[in-house]
């Protein structure tokens, strides 16, 4: 009868100690989960977007490039669909060249042309 009675107790006391366990681990691991899922969506949009950035980048680069245009001396600065070319050229031909080229590449959507002219000695 002792014996039944131990059992019973020992039984009792080991369900309540495994769900208080059981419990506190799912709120943990919620929270954590959670917070861990929350933090890598807003820096990976921001990277993804300096990606795209640079992606852009590259595309109007190489397109300048294929195009004629002396890339040395610029910068091409894409935020979102849109890009800024800055620098300078010996040509002043290749100021109109480049922004009618920046725009034919795909995903530029509107082009900002502060490209200024320098003699080639400079």
């Amino acid at each position: 009868m002792k014996a039944i009675r131990t059992f019973k107790l020992i039984s009792g006391a080991l369900i309540v100690v495994v769900s208080i366990n059981a419990s506190s681990q799912t709120s943990e691991s919620a929270s954590t989960s959670t917070q861990s899922s929350m933090a890598p969506e807003s820096g990976g949009s921001a990277k993804a977007t300096r990606q795209a950035n640079r992606a852009l980048s590259k595309k109007v680069l190489h397109a300048l490039s294929k195009g004629g245009v002396n890339t040395s001396r610029i910068n091409i600065i894409a935020k979102g669909s849109a890009v800024t070319l800055a620098g300078s050229v010996t040509d002043s031909s290749q100021i109109d060249k480049a922004g009618e080229i920046t725009k034919g590449v795909p995903g530029v959507t509107s082009v900002k042309n502060s490209m200024t002219l320098k003699e080639a000695g400079q």
